[in-house]
């Protein structure tokens, strides 16, 4: 339909034309001695006409021979991008789908257009780190340290490889650097966390567990098991100095002081280092706000010494809690060996005995054994004894 218009159209400026041209009776005379030229003046209109329009196709075949080599360049470069667009998305693909040679290889390709050099250095990096090639990593993360837009993204990456490659010292030197520009997003928290927790740099640890913890950007479960390696291990680790003991144990917050674990290994690293008292107090205040065999067993190891008042105070602290949980067996077996210690020698056989008949797991079954053991052999009863560590010993290779 459009194309029957526009001939309508240019079929009636003809006929106008031609009837115009009709009725005009003018003409043109041109002079050049001794030359005379007599043109009517529909013909001089003519011909002026094309006389235009070949000066004007003149002018533009000039013009275009001008500007072919600018044209060529740009269609070179326009291919250039499309060829390293096209290779910067086959790189993306075949990275994701687990394929990646062919995404390091796509990479390089992607990296001969100055645009994609980053980008493509940073896939090619995860792909080489897939790989097990630290060194193209290596190269690739230098290559996409030449791009400071992506500066972030390159110190993000190299942590994320660094700590999956088991390199926490590689990977903190990055976070020092990423947190010299003042990144604290919550990737870079979880990544700061795991390169610490390599290094085994445990006061760091805790400080981003708790930073987390307040973000809600750590599993409850995988924040408690934190905790308790981070512990663990600074307890651990000073159990030769009481003094030490005290220091970190101070920095510990009070809401995490009464945590089971906490609670119990701290009262065994008291304990280790002659701190009985201290011990037998955070395992009593523990147990004031959760009940936990864990802080049971510990206020059992850090018993007072033989026939002192202390002593005396736990075995009625003891007694007190049996009342408000009867049938606790590793209450049972506590109170068994402090009345031991204490060679209350009737009540410590009833309350180990009591023992045997609640436990339902094999090292309570053989530390009342041993204990009970312990016991006729102070009685000078040599026969049971020996039974006893025989029971004791069978409970064991269970």
């Amino acid at each position: 339909m459009r194309v029957f218009l526009t001939l309508v159209i240019v079929f009636a400026a003809a006929i106008g034309l031609a009837v115009g041209a009709r009725f005009n009776p003018g003409n043109v005379v041109l002079f050049y001695p001794p030359y005379r030229i007599d043109l009517s003046l529909n013909l001089f209109l003519l011909l002026l006409l094309v006389l235009f329009a070949v000066m004007f196709a003149l002018l533009n075949t000039v013009r275009s021979a001008q500007q072919m080599p600018q044209r060529v360049a740009a269609y070179r470069r326009e291919r250039r991008e499309r060829e390293g667009n096209r290779a910067l998305r086959e790189a993306l693909k075949s990275l994701f789908e687990g394929r990646f040679g062919q995404a390091e290889k796509a990479a390089g390709r992607a990296s001969e257009l100055p645009e994609n050099v980053g980008l493509a250095a940073l896939i090619g990096a995860r792909a080489a780190h897939r790989m097990g090639q630290p060194a193209r990593r290596d190269v690739w993360l230098a290559k996409a340290q030449e791009e400071p837009p992506l500066r972030t993204a390159r110190l993000m990456t190299a942590i994320e490889l660094a700590v999956d490659g088991h390199q926490p010292e590689s990977a903190l030197d990055a976070l020092r650097e990423l947190n010299a520009s003042g990144i604290r997003h919550i990737h870079a928290l979880r990544l700061a966390l795991k390169a610490n927790q390599r290094a085994k740099d445990w006061p760091e640890v805790l400080r981003l567990v708790r930073l987390l913890d307040k973000r809600n950007a750590l599993h409850p479960a995988l924040s408690r098991r934190l905790r308790e390696l981070a512990y663990d291990d600074l307890l651990a680790s000073q159990t030769h100095d009481a003094e030490s003991i005290r220091r970190v144990w101070a920095a510990v917050p009070a809401e995490e002081r009464v945590q089971p674990f906490v609670a119990s290994r701290a009262a065994r690293a008291f304990s280790s280092s002659g701190l009985v008292d201290e011990s037998r107090a955070i395992v009593e205040k523990a147990l004031a706000t959760e009940w936990d065999e864990r802080l049971v067993r510990a206020y059992r190891n850090s018993a007072a010494a033989e026939g002192s008042a202390a002593l005396l105070a736990q075995i009625e602290r003891c007694e007190e809690w049996l009342q408000a949980r009867p049938g606790d067996a590793e209450l049972e077996l506590t109170l068994g060996t402090l009345c031991l210690r204490q060679k209350l020698w009737g009540k410590a056989q009833r309350h180990l005995e009591q023992a045997l008949l609640d436990a339902d797991d094999t090292q309570t079954v053989r530390e009342a054994h041993l204990k009970l053991a312990q016991l006729h052999e102070a009685l000078n009863q040599p026969e049971q004894a020996s039974s006893h560590y025989r029971m004791s010993a069978l409970a064991e290779l269970l």
